[in-house]
């Protein structure tokens, strides 16, 4: 695994605004790199799908324990919602996808599981549509790359559609968000080429009639896939009117995912899978014997509010707005370091199947919304 370098398209900005990439850059610095990439083996390929796989059983595993135990105390969950999740994990509402984040460690060949982006993760679209296009454009003829992401979401799609309430799937996100946007417009368009029948609703628009959902011209909502994270939606005016939709609407990803995208997970996990090799130790409290660890909210998006300690001196930190509902506290994961900067590995689960990879490169081993997207080739 190993960083090559290219000579850099001039029409490079060009050619990502005409497959629709709009956010390509950030403050006019690029968030998509077109000039090095990440050049992987087969067997690397192999190990990061088989620990994909590997994982998402796990977490369901973890589920179930959470379930069967009524262990939500840590997730900071409101009580109002937990029936639901239970309702959605028994009656096994619909869910479409996911992103594991590692750290991998040449030096030692491990792998290691940061989170588990479960509910709403995004760079969808740059994984599966933009760096295919940037490998089929530098080497049109040669090498393969992990990527059946597109395929995988349409095959996913035309599994889930007969099990599908309503006429209509509903795909939302909030206004004003290019990239929320732009990977909604994917996701939909990916389901209309399955055959099912799609409508964009932003979430700022969505209503309520007294007992169910609507959208602007006053139609029932019975299913729908949304861009905004589960714990904001709970603590929203309407989130107490999920649990009083008189058509119980199918939400996608299901209300279940909150446990799998909270960093609470990460505990559980450590404690139903003890050493596991793609796991780092994670515990509810501070350890002794854990020098070299990160301090991480369990509802912090975008590396927001980390703190990463070095023989218990902290060496990095970001700013945000998380904290008050509590941290994990997890062992210091090795990161792959180049001259270029930090990077992990993103690996995305699609109707239950490991299917694509993306790296995202930091300056410093914190990765943020700012972090780039890297592309990689398989050789």
């Amino acid at each position: 695994m190993k960083i090559k370098k290219l000579r850099l398209d001039p029409n490079w900005q060009e050619r990502l605004a005409a497959i629709g990439f709009g956010y390509h850059s950030i403050d006019n610095i690029p968030f998509w790199v077109d000039d090095y990439y990440y050049e992987i083996s087969n067997q690397q390929a192999d190990t990061i799908y088989k620990a994909t796989a590997e994982l998402w059983e796990m977490c369901l595993e973890a589920v179930a324990y959470i379930i069967e135990n009524k262990a939500y105390e840590r997730f900071q969950i409101p009580n109002f919602i937990i029936p639901h999740i239970e309702e959605s994990w028994e009656m096994d509402v619909p869910s479409i996808y996911g992103r594991f984040d590692f750290a991998y460690d040449p030096a030692h060949n491990t792998l290691k599981m940061l989170e588990f982006n479960a509910d709403t993760p995004t760079s969808l679209f740059e994984t599966g549509i933009v760096q295919w296009h940037w490998k089929n454009h530098y080497f049109p003829a040669l090498t393969d790359q992990f990527n059946s992401i597109h395929e995988q979401l349409i095959g996913s799609w035309e599994a889930l559609k007969p099990h599908l309430t309503g006429q209509t799937l509903y795909f939302s996100c909030l206004k004003e968000t290019l990239e929320d946007l732009t990977n909604i417009e994917y996701l939909r368009d990916t389901a209309m080429q399955a055959g099912i029948d799609t409508q964009l609703i932003y979430t700022d628009d969505i209503g309520w009639n007294g007992s169910h959902f609507v959208d602007l011209e006053g139609k029932a909502i019975q299913s729908i896939f949304k861009l905004y994270p589960w714990e904001w939606m709970v603590k929203e005016d309407f989130g107490q009117c999920i649990t009083q939709d008189i058509f119980k609407a199918q939400w996608i990803e299901p209300s279940w995912k909150m446990l799998l995208s909270n960093k609470a997970i990460l505990p559980i996990l450590w404690q139903l899978f003890p050493n596991h090799p793609h796991l780092l130790a994670s515990y509810f409290e501070e350890q002794e014997h854990l020098l070299n660890f990160v301090k991480k909210p369990i509802l912090s998006r975008e590396g927001a509010n980390v703190a990463m300690y070095y023989k218990n001196e902290l060496i990095y930190a970001t700013d945000g707005d998380y904290g008050d509902e509590g941290f994990i506290y997890q062992e210091l994961a090795s990161l792959h370091k180049e001259d270029t900067g930090y990077a992990i590995i993103g690996s995305w689960l699609i109707g239950q199947e490991p299917c694509g990879i993306s790296f995202r490169e930091s300056d410093m081993p914190i990765t943020t919304d700012k972090s780039r997207f890297i592309p990689h080739i398989i050789k």
